[in-house]
């Protein structure tokens, strides 16, 4: 039998299900999600959050683990980084994200 290895692809498409409480928005969009790193099945997530001080940072991060958890076969580690340089602004946001601000360009 062997284990399947997660993809990338299907790492960000779980992580667009996981969305920011305040903004409403996923963290794929909001471009909070930096970086993804896959190692057989060990998950590293680097990411970030709009401020430094949210009060949310613990619960973003067991959302992203949990969801990588639940929703994607052959993970046997997850890793859930913080990070915040560089600092997040909205032009890292996708334009899915920004249309979803209403923001149009």
């Amino acid at each position: 039998m062997s284990l399947s290895i997660p993809t990338e692809a299907e790492i960000y498409d779980t992580l667009r299900d996981v969305y920011d409480p305040e903004l409403g928005i996923n963290l794929v969009d909001l471009g909070l999600i930096y970086s993804l790193t896959i190692e057989g099945g060990i998950v590293t997530v680097l990411m970030t959050l709009t401020t430094p001080g949210c009060p949310l940072h613990e619960t973003m991060a067991e959302a992203v683990e949990a969801a990588i958890w639940s929703s994607v076969p052959g993970v046997q580690r997850v890793n859930v980084q913080l990070v915040w340089s560089p600092p997040w602004n909205p032009n890292m946001m996708t334009e899915e994200g920004k249309a979803a601000l209403g923001w149009g360009y």
